[in-house]
């Protein structure tokens, strides 16, 4: 079973540190977003690692210049502020063994975020519609040649770079149940991440609101309106301190009505 990384990153000028700080094993593509075109192949003593420089923005862009190039049976989707724990080759070809008919699974990843961590995936279990948007692209592994087949990729709409800000991984998720997949989450811990500079989180503003509708709209335009309440009632506390739950409301409708025309235009 060949694990391997995608691992996107900007304006790097040491790959072989960061895949050091890293910890990463065996294999990985490492594209890089800097100002010039070229390639190169590290041989070093943990591994065989494709260093890629694009001069291009966008993490959507990033992560599928790593796709189809990636040969991996299983790809692991990687951010460079990471930090993977020693034996996570280990638990992931154990975890495949035991779901060996899972074209995906998500692995426990602790997120350190403003001082507090949080691990989204809380057990073993089936992941689908229902609870498929509390999983981040950091906790993806799936089998590289299920997504091939299904012709998924990341979307080039959502993430940083792009036009609205976060969400490519939630429509990647959200495309691979809709192409058929058997998606389980698995509740050992593969790795750390430590976001406490979020590149696109800037509050609570209209945009924010905007692109969750947008993004909801995306996902399912029969659903988009009952993503957009649901997300309000779980997130009421925290966004009321700047907008009430109809304002929010009002902006979410605003991002779906834009996709929605941009759709029928189409």
């Amino acid at each position: 079973m060949k694990i391997g990384h995608i691992i996107s990153t900007m304006d790097n000028h040491d790959p072989s540190r960061l895949l050091k700080k890293m910890n990463i094993k065996k294999s990985a593509i490492i594209i890089n977003q800097t100002n010039e075109m070229s390639f190169k192949r590290l041989e070093l003593c943990t591994g065989t690692f494709d260093v890629y420089n694009f001069k291009e923005r966008g993490i959507g862009l990033s992560r599928n210049n790593g796709l189809m190039r990636s040969n991996f049976d299983i790809t692991m989707v990687s951010d460079d502020d990471m930090e993977y724990v020693e034996d996570y080759i280990s638990i992931i070809e154990e975890a495949y063994r035991t779901y060996s008919n899972a074209d995906m699974l998500v692995f426990g990843v602790r997120i350190h975020e403003n001082s507090k961590t949080r691990n989204p995936v809380k057990k073993n279990g089936r992941v689908h519609f229902l609870n498929c948007l509390r999983y981040g692209a950091v906790t993806f592994s799936f089998k590289t040649e299920s997504v091939k087949k299904a012709n998924i990729s990341f979307s080039l709409l959502f993430g940083g770079g792009a036009k609205y800000s976060n969400g490519e991984d939630a429509v990647f998720i959200w495309d691979c149940l809709r192409a058929g997949f058997k998606i389980h989450s698995v509740d050992k811990v593969v790795a750390d991440v430590y976001n406490d500079q979020s590149t696109w989180f800037e509050g609570y503003t209209d945009k924010y609101f905007k692109d969750k509708g947008a993004l909801f709209a995306t996902l399912s335009k029969t659903f988009a309106e009952f993503l957009c309440f649901q997300f309000v009632l779980r997130k009421r506390k925290k966004i009321i301190k700047a907008r009430t739950s109809l304002e929010a409301l009002r902006l979410m409708f605003q991002g779906i009505k834009e996709v929605t025309q941009n759709r029928d235009e189409r």
